[in-house]
Formats: structure tokens, C-alpha cells, sequence
């Protein structure tokens, strides 16, 4: 499927949000690797889909569904400024220990690594700057979540000489990711991430994609990400501001906020990036409380 059919496909059952994405695609197409991107990603995706019994346009269904919880929580923030969900307990109960549920919504965020912006301008600053954290030969994803992520790390750095480790707290989500890597290698860890106690062996790169704002205390979550790197190792952190979702607790209001609990946490900004999901600057977006994806490569901070 190209993308421009899957966007049209989209469009035929959701025409507003359809036009959204056309709009996307406008500006997308002109990215360096954009359609190469998709291409290669697709092509597993098909076969993925094919090993599941589902159609595109099951996938499609996913995403829409995904959409509609978007928008049903956006108008609560909108009315609120607050996220409806507060309780990891909860959100776990509903969301990630269900699998109908699980498989839905990561199916739904596969599709949007290529259809948002946002989401695409992100994956491609990871795939684009990991390589300059070179030697990694341990590398541990925390929220592997579809994989899309720990695929590229595993292109990039290669497996000759380099461990490969994920970690989910979902069972439906490692089986998205095993799904996408097809690689014997690879070890699995199913299990929150406060329960993850192999510290002594420490890692050169860890990788945590949109995780921070699913948890209800995210200082704690970064100074146990800080535990299990190296002195000299890299962790590379995305996550959202004013991004209302079902399955987000913690609220952050804008990038500084982000910035003020890395640097609480130990720990020191060497690149970032910020993305905002509409059309307009970062501050502006900011001031209108639009969703905006912030990413950045950290290290532990020298005394």
C-alpha cells in the first residue's frame, strides 16, 4: 500500500481528519527518506498484519479508533486543563493488561509514526543522530511499544557487536515489536521498569520513547533510567507536552518543564529537538496549549 492510499483509504472513512492528513503528506513527501521510510516499513507491516488475520483495513479501524479517544480526551482537557487519568493503576487495569485494548492503540500509534508530523520529524532526528553515540555495544529500549524505534537502533548500530534488550510493561506490545524485529537475539523483559533489577549490568544507550507522561511520579522513572547507564553512556528521552490520551497521567504544561526534571534527575542535555503537531512555532503552540513533541540525548552530569 502507498501512502497516498493509505491516506485516501483513511479519508473515505474520516473525511475532516482525512484532509489533515493530505495536508501532511504535502509537507512530508518533500522530507529526505520520508517515502523510502514508509515504503520499507510497510512491506513488514503487511506481513505483519498478514500473520494476524487482519486486513488494512482493520489497521485503518485501529487508527480511527485511536483518533476518537483523542478527540474525546482532548475536549475534556480543553474544558479541564487536566488529564482525565491520574492513576498508573487504572490506566494499567484498562489499558495495558487488556489486550484488545493494547493492540488496537499501538496499531493505531504504528500508523501515526508515519501520518503525524510530529511523530515522523521525531523518529527521523533518533535514526539520524544515534550513530554519534558511538561504541554502543549495549543497547535497552524502556516502552519498546511497536518497535518502530528499536528497529532503527538495531540498523543503525548493528548486531555484531551490541546486545539488544526491550522492555514493556505490556505483553501485547512485545509481541508487536517481536513481530517488527524478527531477531532470535534479542531479550525481552515483560515487566515495569521499577522492577527491572539488573543494575550491574549497565547499558551505553537506553532508549525510553514517550513513557515519562504515563507514569505518576517521572523523577523517580529518570533517576532509575540514570541507574542503569554508564558513566559515559547516552539515553535518548521523547516525551509530550498538553497531549491528552487515555493512557497519559502527567501533565506537562511546556519544554522547561522537561528541561527542570532532567536536570533534577542528574542528568544533562547534549542535542534536543522539539516538534510542535500543528503548523505553528513552539512558542506559540505552547501559549495555545497544542501538543508538542520534545526529544533529547542525555548523559549523567559531571560534579
Amino acid at each position: 500500500m502507498e501512502i497516498e492510499h493509505l491516506i485516501e483509504s483513511i479519508a473515505a472513512k474520516n473525511t475532516i481528519h482525512g484532509k489533515k492528513l493530505q495536508k501532511n503528506f504535502l509537507s512530508l513527501k518533500e522530507e529526505n527518506n520520508y517515502i523510502s521510510d514508509f515504503n520499507t516499513f510497510i512491506k513488514k507491516y503487511k506481513d505483519i498484519l498478514e500473520k494476524k488475520n487482519l486486513s488494512f483495513d482493520d489497521s485503518i479501524n485501529y487508527y480511527l479508533k485511536m483518533i476518537g479517544d483523542f478527540n474525546e480526551e482532548m475536549l475534556d482537557f480543553t474544558r479541564t486543563g487536566q488529564y482525565r487519568n491520574t492513576s498508573f493503576e487504572e490506566v494499567n487495569k484498562a489499558m495495558y493488561d487488556n489486550p484488545d485494548v493494547m493492540v488496537s492503540h499501538m496499531h493505531g500509534l504504528l500508523l501515526s509514526q508515519f501520518l503525524w508530523k510530529h511523530h515522523y520529524f521525531v523518529y527521523h532526528y533518533f535514526k539520524s543522530n544515534i550513530e554519534k553515540y558511538s561504541p554502543i555495544n549495549s543497547y535497552f529500549e524502556i516502552g519498546a511499544g511497536h518497535g518502530l524505534y528499536f528497529e532503527a537502533a538495531m540498523e543503525k548500530i548493528g548486531m555484531d557487536n551490541c546486545t539488544f534488550e526491550a522492555l514493556d510493561i505490556s505483553e501485547s506490545s512485545l509481541e508487536l515489536t517481536k513481530s517488527l524485529i524478527k531477531n532470535d537475539k534479542v531479550i525481552y523483559h515483560l515487566k515495569n521498569i521499577f522492577d527491572y533489577t539488573d543494575q550491574d549490568e549497565k547499558k551505553d544507550f537506553i532508549t525510553m520513547g514517550e513513557v515519562l507522561e504515563h507514569v505518576e511520579d517521572p523523577l523517580s522513572l529518570l533517576k532509575k533510567v540514570k541507574d542503569l547507564i554508564k558513566p559515559e553512556g547516552t539515553i535518548f528521552i521523547t516525551t509530550p507536552t498538553n497531549a491528552p490520551s487515555i493512557d497519559h497521567i502527567y501533565l506537562f504544561n511546556n519544554v522547561q518543564e522537561i528541561r527542570d526534571l532532567i536536570h533534577e534527575a542528574g542528568l544533562e542535555i547534549v542535542d534536543e529537538n522539539s516538534f510542535a503537531s500543528e503548523d505553528i512555532d513552539i512558542e506559540k503552540a505552547e501559549k495555545r496549549k497544542i501538543a508538542i513533541m520534545y526529544a533529547s540525548f542525555l548523559k549523567i552530569k559531571q560534579k
